[in-house]
């Protein structure tokens, strides 16, 4: 019979701790007592050094009604998924690999802000590594300086639960290596020439999370009010320039990304017109040759 992945213990911190100086294991125990210590949001925060996709895993627990503020984190994720089940993987360890679940009670429309407002989080955590430079790309990826892709973002509603849930993974690359990344894409080591501790940037990047949405929530998902629309804007790389946009059906749209509108969808104006456009809407954005 398989091993579960949820089932396979971590390995103790005198075996394995130190075992890759570049690359340690994360000390669940030590990052659960510093995020949920004073936290309102986050619950708990477990590590497995394995498993299938964490947002996979959130899924089905936010259907059994699994509480908000659940935080899952895999030292190695076999089958991750990004936007259109498109295809993400990283070695073992190299990266953060992090998935929360989250119940807003906000209108329906405006949830399409979260992946916008956890990017949002990510760069603020990001920018906190020294010599890292970063931005953002509507609507799910971060990128380094010089356009390469540090982290994806995912977004997945729960139907079947009640209230309402919203699983959103992150991947990070951390300290992956050229030979271990496709091309376009980098990594905060790649970036900064040296060793970074997953650690703290996960704490960043969850307390930031949680000052972010829960000031969003508190105004009912408004991106204006809260401050995240002003905030998005400024980390954003995308709105201002000229894109080509392919959408689900290989047809493409060319225009000026002006504005990301209230309820998220990025602002293009084409030859034929304005047109909103919702993250499902897409299949690629990129700046116009």
């Amino acid at each position: 019979m398989p091993e579960d992945p949820l089932s396979s213990p971590l390995p103790s911190p005198s075996e394995s701790r130190w075992s890759d100086l570049e690359r340690p294991a994360l000390d669940a125990a030590a990052l659960t007592t510093a995020l949920t210590r004073e936290s309102r949001l986050w619950r708990s925060l477990e590590v497995v050094e394995r498993i299938g996709s964490t947002n996979a895993e959130l899924v089905a627990r936010a259907a059994d009604d699994a509480p908000e503020g659940t935080v899952l984190v895999a030292e190695h994720q076999e089958a991750g998924r990004g936007r259109l089940d498109r295809v993400w993987t990283s070695p073992p360890r190299a990266g953060l690999t992090v998935s929360v679940l989250l119940r807003p009670d906000v209108p329906a429309a405006r949830r399409g802000w979260l992946p916008l407002l956890t990017g949002v989080a990510l760069a603020e955590a990001v920018g906190a590594v020294p010599g890292c430079r970063a931005a953002l790309k509507w609507p799910n990826d971060l990128l380094a300086a010089d356009g390469s892709k540090l982290a994806g973002i995912l977004a997945e509603a729960v139907p079947a639960a009640d209230p309402p849930a919203v699983v959103v993974g992150v991947g990070l690359n951390v300290s992956t290596r050229p030979d271990e990344l496709p091309e376009g894409a980098s990594s905060l080591a790649m970036e900064v020439g040296r060793t970074v501790d997953r650690a703290p940037v996960l704490l960043e990047f969850l307390r930031a999370l949680e000052r972010r949405y829960l000031g969003w929530t508190a105004t009912l998902g408004d991106p204006v009010q809260s401050g995240l629309a002003h905030d998005y804007l400024a980390w954003c790389a995308t709105v201002g320039t000229e894109v080509v946009v392919t959408l689900p059906d290989d047809s493409r749209l060319e225009g000026v990304a002006e504005a990301v509108d209230w309820d998220g969808r990025l602002v293009v104006r084409t030859a034929g017109g304005t047109v909103e456009l919702a993250s499902g809407d897409v299949r690629h954005v990129r700046p116009r040759a």
